[in-house]
């Protein structure tokens, strides 16, 4: 299998396999705004970082960090102060990934299990580092006749380690996220307010009411926190629902109302923009 040198190029050639691809990075590409894609992702920081924001939870990155994202959940990697940012990226192709479990082994576990309060990230030891860089190894050396069978063997050998890794270490993450200081708390409100209130009118003004904070502080402790503005935030969090309510066979003016848009040309413009066609062409594609 190719080993990529760019994420976006890595997310494209999972979308039009329908499999997965891997990326293999060290420096930073064009920055990218907070966003969503149709694939999976496993974000595997080598080097380190400053800050992951993903939907509404703040991830400090250290070396042997691991990340699971779906496909529904937005997110946007900040204040990076290294020069060398090296990480291996995977795009999984979430059809894929379900046609290789089974009734006894779901392998979407760790995209979909998310009620501890670090639901998103493991932190890897030397030795589980090691493993996974020797599975990432097998995917992108093997050539010849049966490589292709061996490296779907291998791919569902990595994920098994992975789900299994990331069950494992659930109740120790947990433990770690409850006995750490407080971080970003007035921030973390204002993010948990905006994501159980999505469907809302959500204002600058109706936030800054409601925390009791002026509109221009309000607007720069969030700016600083999570490197974007409110509305920036707001109008991610609505895509990235108005997809899952699509996916599920909502209509695109029911998607529209129940995300908060209120005004469908708003609605119709940030969508298309943000994932590439229409509203309504995501539903004809992607709706079960």
């Amino acid at each position: 299998m190719q080993e990529f040198s760019s994420c976006k190029q890595a997310i494209q050639s999972c979308l039009d396999t329908k499999t997965f691809a891997v990326a293999h990075l060290y420096h930073d590409e064009k920055p990218m705004a907070m966003h969503i894609h149709d694939s999976y992702e496993i974000y595997f920081s080598i080097s380190g970082g400053k800050q992951f924001l993903i939907d509404n939870r703040f991830y400090d990155i250290n070396p042997g960090d691991i990340f699971f994202i779906n496909q529904f959940e937005s997110h946007y990697l900040t204040q990076i102060d290294q020069a060398i940012h090296e990480r291996i990226l995977l795009s999984i192709y979430p059809d894929f990934l379900k046609g290789l479990s089974t009734q006894q082994t779901d392998l979407d576990y760790c995209f979909h299990t998310r009620s501890i309060p670090s639901p998103h990230r493991v932190h890897m030891s030397e030795p589980e580092q090691k493993r996974f860089i020797y599975f990432i190894h097998r995917l992108t050396q093997g050539t010849g006749f049966g490589s292709d069978i061996v490296e779907r063997a291998v791919f569902s050998e990595l994920m098994v380690f992975l789900n299994q890794l990331f069950y494992r270490h659930g109740k120790k993450e947990e433990e770690e996220a409850l006995a750490g200081p407080a971080r970003h708390r007035q921030v973390d409100d204002i993010l948990r307010y905006i994501n159980q209130n999505i469907q809302n009118n959500l204002t600058i003004e109706e936030l800054s009411k409601h925390f009791y904070l002026s509109a221009s502080y309000l607007c720069r402790i969030f700016k600083s926190a999570t490197g974007m503005t409110i509305n920036k935030y707001i109008t991610a969090k609505r895509i990235t629902l108005s997809k899952a309510l699509l996916a599920e066979g909502c209509s695109v003016n029911e998607a529209c109302e129940r995300c908060g848009f209120g005004d469908y040309s708003n609605f119709l413009k940030a969508f298309t923009k943000a994932v590439g066609i229409s509203p309504k062409k995501y539903a004809q594609f992607n709706s079960v």
